[in-house]
């Protein structure tokens, strides 16, 4: 026997056209969808409050497009080239050369880059390279002159 709080009874039910049943599915569906979004939301503004970059579905897409992060963080900061340039210590050349992606960054620069935009570093990372690796030219020129130093005074030219 069932008991009295779990027994349909029948003044409780109610009978409905299955067009209004549907709607009203519809309608339930949209609202569990609404909450979920709005719980998604609640979460960012928090992680934005704590400092985590909030940003727009234009910017996520962008980004998710593969262009190239530094240039649409900082137009997201609205900074030119020439002023991230400047903050960082490095030429609006150079930078725009990164942002082409003509010369690679080394993870040192792409990390005051990142700081300087004020979003993670992980942002950056992927486009980031060893410091040999940006300029193999100027690490293979150092390595010269500390193999010069490193040998004995006599042998030097």
């Amino acid at each position: 026997m069932k008991s009295r709080s779990s027994a349909v009874r029948a003044k409780d039910m109610v009978t409905i056209p299955r067009v209004e049943y549907e709607r009203l599915r519809e309608l339930a569906r949209e609202a569990n969808e609404d909450a979920g979004t709005a719980r998604l939301v609640a979460r960012a503004k928090k992680e934005a409050s704590a400092g985590a970059p909030l940003f727009s579905k234009e910017i996520a897409d962008r980004l998710g497009d593969g262009e190239n992060p530094i240039r649409v963080l900082r137009e997201f900061r609205q900074e030119t080239q020439q002023e991230l340039a400047a903050s960082v210590g490095i030429t609006q050349g150079y930078l725009s050369d990164l942002e082409n992606g003509k010369r690679k960054g080394p993870l040192a620069l792409h990390s005051k880059i990142a700081r300087k935009l004020g979003v993670p570093f992980e942002l950056l990372a992927a486009i980031a390279v060893s410091e040999e690796e940006a300029d193999p030219k100027r690490i293979a020129k150092r390595k010269r002159v500390v193999e010069d130093y490193a040998r004995p005074r006599k042998y030097r030219n």
